[in-house]
């Protein structure tokens, strides 16, 4: 970093954020120089995230998101009431008569391997919402970066203005008192 940016950083950080360059958290470094360069910020965090995800991952993710669907729901409604009537129409020749304890050990089995593959997912959509509310937090910081260098930048122009205006009144009284000396003179 050269002196010319790293003298802005510091300009920056003590104008807009209070705090001396030592002070900044990596996040707060790295936003004032995006603002400093006028670089974009903004990017897909969903997509930067799920570029990052294993095929275990991913399969969690599709597990927990058809467990999680009407289809699954129907689907698995309709495979019950299905086992319960083949069940209990055959009676003494069942495979699984009442109280249908083969279905209640695929049951279980399903749960046990099916609660775990959910919280993965979970777990995996919290580290998402993390990484979505931190890159929100630095498009709102460099947001509010922006706005206090328009406001100064819009206080500039305003004293700008005013300092030529004002060179301009008093050119305008210089030449009235000019006119009032001479017109003066010659009466």
């Amino acid at each position: 970093m050269t002196d010319t940016s790293s003298d802005k950083l510091i300009t920056a950080a003590e104008r807009f954020l209070g705090k001396g360059e030592q002070a900044l958290t990596k996040r707060e470094r790295q936003v004032l120089k995006q603002a400093i360069g006028r670089q974009a910020l903004s990017r897909d965090t969903s997509e930067v995230f799920d570029d990052k995800s294993t095929f275990g991952q991913r399969l969690a993710d599709g597990v927990a998101s058809f467990g999680g669907s009407w289809t699954f729901l129907i689907s698995f409604g309709v495979v019950l009431l299905a086992w319960v009537g083949y069940n209990l129409l055959l009676r003494g020749g069942a495979p699984d008569p009442y109280p249908f304890i083969f279905l209640n050990l695929l049951l279980s089995m399903l749960a046990a391997v099916q609660a775990p593959v959910i919280m993965m997912s979970q777990n995996r959509q919290a580290a998402k919402d993390r990484l979505v509310t931190g890159h929100d937090y630095e498009c709102n910081l460099k947001a509010e970066i922006e706005i206090m260098a328009l406001h100064d930048k819009i206080d500039q122009l305003r004293n700008d203005d005013l300092k030529r205006l004002i060179g301009k009144q008093q050119e305008q009284i210089d030449l009235l008192t000019r006119l009032v000396e001479k017109s003066v003179g010659t009466a």
